[in-house]
């Protein structure tokens, strides 16, 4: 059964609540330590993080069994992997062999002691047992953590400001012929886990041939459609019609061979339900490239894909000028005066005047607002008006031409301090996206939220890090100065 953390230090073993912050360090990691210390040594933060964490990997197990990775343990990986913005093999590394992270873990020892080890499988399938809904409430705790940090009173309001931008999904440029070899590369793939395990089939000899072909096949209508010159049209149909007919080829191949392997165990249907989704796949976008190319049809929006790995992935045109396209989804976030993210929002095909009324239903219940500031993309005058009702002052610029009252309200004093006073969220947004929010590297939707949440946790967190610094900073000054008066 897995546990908190281990409460009985083994012989050797270095306590977690001694772990030493290098206060002169300029790093993301020291602030990191020192808020993750500080939640660990009081009663009052450790008790609701460790709850939410029993609640979602605990709940379902058995009081018997292999102790595991205790929940202290993935919390604390977690958080580091998104602060420092690494790969789980750089995380393997740290948590093998970087002391300070090791302490705070609560598994580093002295030296000539035996040291404990990690293997990388179990870091990442201990930290994948984290979903959105568990990190949302984890942020929770934090950003209550971090007001009993910098707040002087309890019943201080806050001042919010609300934007969204990109988060990138890890995929390719799409184009309907490279999304077509990706679905014929992967349907062989399929084909070449039945080989493997049954080497005695000869039906697929020759499919280092079926790779090398479609590939140099979509390289050449790749090329026609980039080049110029002349007679370009019929240079794209000529490589076109090539490449269609190698895909039909492979097609009709698939369908006849399906039927023929094996399907003996679990690993065989397995591979046979996903040799189905991209022989699906690749039939969608054999017509696609079919109307588009050939018959010069223009596909509408909604049945276009953008990648067969991630599906979810949304093509997002924000009228910039770099860069002008992203794929990915949209994420809001909201922030306090403090600079931390009390909210994010992952946005599934909505704008962001849809998102406003849920936020703000969210907010309202958890937290005291005395403004809050958005940008033009969220204005819509049933959002404002909602919103004016419980919050001294919104800040929403109204989208196109204003009337006369408009223009006089946007051109007060209360309302120009607060619209500038704006754009520091977009600080925060390039803060989150130079430690991991540029790109998210995890596969799958729900992974997609998860890593969002961790990254705006470990964000929180180092910010909360960084004031608890500064505090003992001054508190060293302080004594100083005070041990020289006394001298």
């Amino acid at each position: 059964m897995r546990k908190r953390f281990e409460p009985q230090l083994i012989l050797g073993q270095l306590p977690i609540e001694e772990t030493p912050i290098p206060i002169k360090s300029r790093g993301s990691l020291a602030p990191l330590v020192a808020s993750l210390k500080e939640i660990f040594i009081v009663a009052q933060w450790n008790e609701r993080v460790f709850e939410i964490l029993e609640r979602k990997i605990l709940w379902h197990k058995k009081q018997t069994g292999r102790p595991g990775m205790n929940l202290w343990q993935i919390f604390v990986l977690a958080q580091v992997r998104l602060c420092l913005n690494i790969t789980y093999d750089e995380l393997h590394d740290l948590a093998n062999h970087h002391t300070l992270i090791r302490q705070l873990m609560g598994v580093e020892t002295d030296f000539g002691y035996e040291k404990v080890k990690f293997e990388y499988q179990n870091i990442l399938d201990n930290v994948s047992l984290l979903d959105d809904a568990t990190v949302k409430e984890l942020n929770d705790v934090i950003v209550a953590f971090g007001h009993s940090v910098f707040k002087k009173k309890e019943t201080e309001t806050l001042r919010l400001k609300t934007d969204s931008f990109v988060v990138k999904s890890n995929v390719h440029f799409p184009t309907d012929y490279n999304l077509l070899l990706d679905c014929a590369r992967k349907s062989l793939d399929s084909v070449q886990g039945f080989l493997e395990k049954y080497p005695c089939m000869a039906q697929w000899r020759k499919i280092s041939n079926w790779y090398a072909e479609l590939k140099n096949m979509m390289r050449t209508l790749s090329r026609a459609s980039i080049s110029g010159g002349m007679c370009k049209e019929q240079r794209i149909k000529v490589a076109t019609k090539k490449y269609l007919k190698k895909a039909y080829a492979l097609q009709k191949k698939l369908q006849t061979t399906k039927a023929i392997f094996p399907s003996n165990d679990l690993i065989d249907m397995a591979l046979h339900l996903e040799l189905q989704h991209y022989m699906n796949l690749l039939d969608k976008h054999i017509d696609l490239v079919n109307r588009r190319l050939l018959k010069g049809e223009t596909i509408p929006h909604h049945e276009k894909m953008f990648s067969i790995f991630e599906e979810y992935t949304e093509w997002i045109t924000k009228g910039k000028r770099h860069p002008n396209v992203e794929l990915g989804k949209n994420t809001a976030i909201t922030t306090d005066h403090y600079h931390l993210i009390v909210d994010y929002h992952v946005m599934d095909h909505e704008t962001d005047s849809e998102i406003v009324i849920p936020l703000f239903k969210r907010i309202i219940t958890k937290y005291l607002v005395a403004s809050w500031s958005f940008d033009r993309g969220f204005w819509n005058k049933d959002n404002k008006q909602k919103l004016m009702v419980d919050i001294a002052n919104v800040i929403m610029p109204r989208k196109g031409k204003k009337n006369k009252s408009e223009s006089e309200e946007e051109n007060q004093k209360i309302f120009k301090k607060f619209k500038n006073k704006h754009s520091a969220i977009e600080s925060n947004i390039n803060e989150l996206e130079h430690h991991g929010l540029d790109r998210c590297p995890d596969r799958s939707y729900d992974h997609f939220k998860r890593y969002i949440g961790l990254a705006v946790c470990a964000y929180n967190l180092k910010r909360i890090g960084k004031q608890l610094l500064d505090q003992e900073r001054a508190e060293i000054i302080s004594r100083n100065q005070a041990t020289k008066v006394a001298a």
